[in-house]
């Protein structure tokens, strides 16, 4: 039970790696709130021990505030919500590029400022921040506003750790290759050929193969635990290979 004693919040934990993740650490004794903005895809949740759920739209600012400012202690906070736009800068537009920057940095900004004074309060805490294997680390074709706005995570990434380092606060993000999630399905269902796209994000792979959520977990679960004490300011890149 390497998380026993421990409270967690994450965001985005209705499916994918934010599901797997929540289950893992629940698994490990933490007493996690997970959150999502669909109500539906939390019912899931329903008898599975030191797991609770709450609604959060994580572009409301002030219902985020709300949350975390209702959690008696947050030791452990894994920002997962995201979302991954497709085209080069020529396809790119501002509205793609602001509601991108929004969920996939700004959101990590509000929830990162929100829980910060509460892990000190406790005398520290993880964060951990969902970055991911396309942005600062790897440039992927078709990635241009997604690997933006996934570089400027790694970006608030180190720059909390540095801040915080003292204070008892690591700060680490985790940058996954490619993951087989609701996510990825619903984009691969989007290509004319859905089976031949399917192919094609496989090829991308050394491995040959998709990675599974419940492969990305243990890598939350290590960061959220204090095995990790050591670590802060750092991208776990757990790609496949892809960064080779």
């Amino acid at each position: 039970m390497r998380l026993k004693g421990k409270s967690a919040l994450v965001t985005a934990a209705g499916q994918g790696i934010g599901k797997a993740s929540v289950l893992a650490m629940a698994a490990e004794g933490a007493q996690v709130l997970a959150t999502d903005r669909d109500a539906k895809l939390l019912e899931s949740y329903a008898g599975v021990a030191n797991v609770r759920t709450a609604v959060l739209d994580v572009l409301d600012k002030d219902a985020m505030a709300q949350l975390v400012q209702g959690m008696e202690r947050i030791d452990v906070l894994f920002n997962c919500a995201g979302v991954v736009h497709n085209g080069s800068i020529l396809e790119a537009n501002d509205a793609d590029w602001e509601f991108a920057f929004n969920l996939n940095a700004r959101a990590q900004f509000w929830m990162c400022q929100a829980v910060i004074p509460k892990m000190l309060a406790a005398g520290g805490g993880s964060i951990i921040n969902m970055a991911s294997v396309c942005g600062s680390l790897k440039g992927l074709p078709n990635r241009f506003i997604y690997g933006a706005s996934k570089a400027a995570v790694v970006g608030l990434t180190k720059s909390i750790a540095a801040d915080f380092v003292t204070k008892g606060i690591r700060c680490n993000a985790i940058a996954p290759g490619t993951v087989d999630t609701p996510s990825l399905q619903g984009r691969i269902n989007s290509y004319a050929d859905p089976v031949q796209a399917r192919k094609d994000f496989v090829a991308r792979q050394p491995m040959g193969r998709i990675a599974q959520a419940e492969e990305i977990a243990p890598i939350v679960t290590y960061l959220a635990s204090d095995e990790s004490v050591f670590a802060t300011g750092q991208i776990f890149s757990v790609d496949g290979g892809m960064t080779i």
